[in-house]
């Protein structure tokens, strides 16, 4: 992401067949197999750095480049020219398997990936050390007060906005007020902060606090005589007393929505600009309407033609940020709400790097302005998570705490090196704004839940193929394995499996998988196995909806919803379509349609498009078809269902293929529900390895497989 004052731009698409060679043709070549060779022994080493991900880049572009050069060269016969087009196509490959260590990298593989100043100059480094002089780039321009990665061609202002400008010289923002100074460290200068910081929370115990002090409230009720839930009013309550920034971290179906809402109503944080998923950009219009129905809200879809200018709410999703940057930095927000804000947790990602873009721009023109991050799952692989939320509530930047947060770091006492520190630091942050009930401690009222494993045996053809593809991918990992430990130096005679090396093989295989988009593999056998269960998960969910009411069912893959619809259309059952390629009114006509219609018994629903933000209490049967990869996935898609307004107790049925990968995937699954439990809520259960569900049940594939044949 850019810092201050410091410019970005795209990639230019210009071939660098203009280059002088002052060695010979394959010098761009030698130069990128190199490049790709250290930025991959890099990643193998460990923690990717900075400077690793702008080499990486530089790679891409440079193999990008390259690629272009060599298909509009005339000179070269088509037997060379195909040969070149191999070898780049090898170390493609090698390049999308060092992306797999790293979900940061993929993003820069993208041909419209943010191109930084520093990766430019190493880029031009690079080619002038091996004698090659590139051709010549047009400069970006110089540095500018505001700073947006967006494409300037793709940039829009709706004429309504333009038209606010114009309409009245008073709605003009005002941006006298100076923002606060900004902490000068003193007893911490010179100390990393960050990662003690993470491991505070990593080390908080059973009864840590998770949430912030919040005040009683005096009043629960809102505008239109609508009555707050006590949890709800108490978030209100303290905007109200000026509190300004808040990880709003409450368990999913707690009313998020209505909480940030009525806390930009008693901050006066208007204009208020709210960064939604696509998917609940008609849930927040509306939810406006019922909770501030004196504020216009206004959605913007696509370029903003249709949009208010002059409304108090704008909602935007993540999806066409980079269109409206530009006006949004010159609008005159007073507040931001990120909803699901765990979607901006790789800062490597370009709608990452618009939000707290944006965010820097509200902070420095307004001293105190309302930032609300909303998530029930701000941490769904790792620790590291919290780092881009808190960047974008401005309490650390890139490299440190930054404003009220160092202030009360400072004023413990205490540096990394005393152990009291780790205790004190995690409180200082929560008291920043972090704000975490479970529905257990304050919405008792709400049923419980529960996750049902439904094991099916899958039909014999569909079975054995399965189960023998399983076997081939098992064998496949015992010859590397076998294979890695023959190529050793060391004459040691090994009679215990080496639980390091067969670690080393599950993360080569996992590579492979990513990088080819043929032969079986964790990911394609998933998916079959998906497919398998289609049918048999169908017909209990139709079953659930004969005899207990209506029935939602996620599914991952597209053609498990289309055959489990054909099922529930043989058999006469009435459903919606939830997906994540429908428009948002035709969205919500499907979900108004499920809750409000008594012959749709079944909303059929993406477990990706749908898992986030919908209310669905109409039904208290959840039937789960496909595993997800993370456990977070999975309470999202169950709290569609169990959330405030559900009667009844909730039941999440998991469908899930016996004698097959499927069971290790969901006790995998299970094993990492820990992160958040742990650094969240202060609870004894161990914290997992944050290391990927597809990588560990490789691992146990492998070592079943040796100690079967021992």
């Amino acid at each position: 992401m850019a810092r201050p004052g410091q410019r970005q731009g795209r990639s230019r698409r210009t071939a660098p067949r203009n280059e002088r060679r002052v060695r010979g043709g394959d010098d761009v070549m030698s130069v990128i197999a190199r490049a790709v060779r250290e930025v991959e022994a890099a990643a193998e080493r460990g923690r990717v750095t900075p400077a690793v991900r702008t080499r990486f880049q530089v790679v891409a572009l440079l193999l990008r480049e390259e690629r272009e050069r060599v298909q509009a060269d005339e000179s070269v016969s088509t037997a060379s020219r195909a040969e070149q087009l191999k070898r780049l196509d090898g170390i493609a490959t090698t390049l999308a398997r060092t992306a797999v260590r790293d979900s940061g990298l993929l993003a820069l593989l993208s041909e419209d990936a943010v191109v930084s100043t520093t990766a430019r100059s190493m880029k031009r480094e690079m080619l002038a050390a091996h004698g090659i002089e590139p051709a010549p780039e047009e400069e970006p321009p110089p540095p500018a007060p505001a700073v947006f990665s967006a494409a300037p061609q793709r940039r829009v202002v709706p004429q309504s906005v333009i038209s606010r400008q114009l309409a009245n010289p008073f709605l003009a923002p005002d941006f006298s007020a100076a923002p606060p100074p900004q902490a000068r460290p003193r007893r911490l200068v010179g100390w990393e902060l960050l990662d003690p910081l993470l491991n505070s929370f990593e080390r908080a115990g059973g009864g840590d606090a998770a949430c912030m002090p919040l005040p009683v409230p005096s009043s629960s009720r809102a505008a239109g005589g609508r009555e707050l839930m006590p949890h709800q009013a108490q978030v209100v309550a303290a905007a109200a007393a000026g509190h300004r920034t808040f990880l709003l971290a409450d368990e999913p179906g707690l009313g998020k929505t209505a909480q940030a809402l009525l806390a930009a109503e008693a901050a006066d944080a208007y204009p208020l600009l709210v960064v939604v998923p696509s998917v609940v950009k008609t849930n927040w219009a509306r939810e406006a309407g019922i909770w501030t129905p004196h504020r216009a809200a206004t959605v913007i879809h696509g370029n903003g033609e249709t949009i208010d200018g002059f409304a108090d709410i704008v909602v935007v999703n993540y999806e066409v940020l980079d269109r409206h940057v530009g006006w949004f930095g010159d609008f005159g927000f007073r507040g931001m709400v990120v909803d699901e804000a765990h979607f901006i947790k790789n800062k490597t990602s370009q709608r990452s790097q618009h939000v707290l873009e944006l965010s820097d721009r509200i902070r420095s023109r307004f001293p105190r302005p309302l930032l609300m991050a909303l998530t029930g799952t701000p941490l769904i692989n790792d620790i590291d998570d919290f780092l881009a939320i808190w960047q974008f509530l401005g309490w650390i930047d890139e490299s440190k705490p930054l404003g009220d947060l160092m202030n009360v770091l400072e004023d413990t006492g205490l540096t990394p090196a005393d152990p009291g520190f780790y205790p004190a630091a995690r409180r200082c942050v929560i008291d920043q704004g972090i704000v975490r009930r479970r529905k257990v401690d304050v919405a008792a009222d709400i049923p419980a839940r529960r996750i049902a494993d439904l094991p099916v045996e899958l039909d014999d053809k569909a079975g054995r193929s399965i189960r023998a593809a399983e076997q081939e991918l098992a064998r496949r990992l015992v010859k590397r394995y076998q294979s890695a430990l023959a190529a050793r130096e060391s004459a040691d005679v090994v009679e215990e499996i080496d639980v390091d090396l067969v670690r080393k093989v599950a993360r080569w295989e996992l590579k492979d998988a990513t990088a080819s988009a043929t032969g079986e593999n964790v990911f394609s056998m998933m998916r079959r196995i998906g497919q398998a269960k289609a049918g048999p998960a169908a017909d209990y969910a139709a079953q659930l909806a004969r005899s207990a009411g209506k029935v939602v069912f996620f599914a991952k893959h597209v053609d498990v919803m289309d055959a489990a619809e054909e099922s529930f259309s043989r058999q006469g059952i009435g459903f919606s379509s939830i997906r994540g390629d429908q428009t948002p009114s035709a969205r919500q006509k499907q979900i108004d349609a499920f809750v409000n219609d008594p012959d749709v018994a079944v909303a059929v629903c993406s477990l990706t498009a749908a898992g986030v933000g919908l209310n669905l209490q109409v039904a208290s049967n959840i039937v789960l078809a496909e595993l997800s990869w993370t456990d977070a996935e999975q309470t999202q898609a169950i709290d569609r269902s169990h959330r405030i307004g559900q009667t009844e107790p909730v039941t999440a049925w998991r469908i899930i293929a016996a004698q097959t990968l499927d069971s290790r995937i969901a006790e995998l699954i299970d094993s990492k529900a820990g992160l958040a439990a742990r650094a969240l809520d202060g609870s004894d259960e161990e914290m997992s390895s944050s290391a990927d569900v597809q990588h560990e049940a490789l691992v146990a594939l492998l070592t079943d497989a040796l100690s079967a044949s021992s």
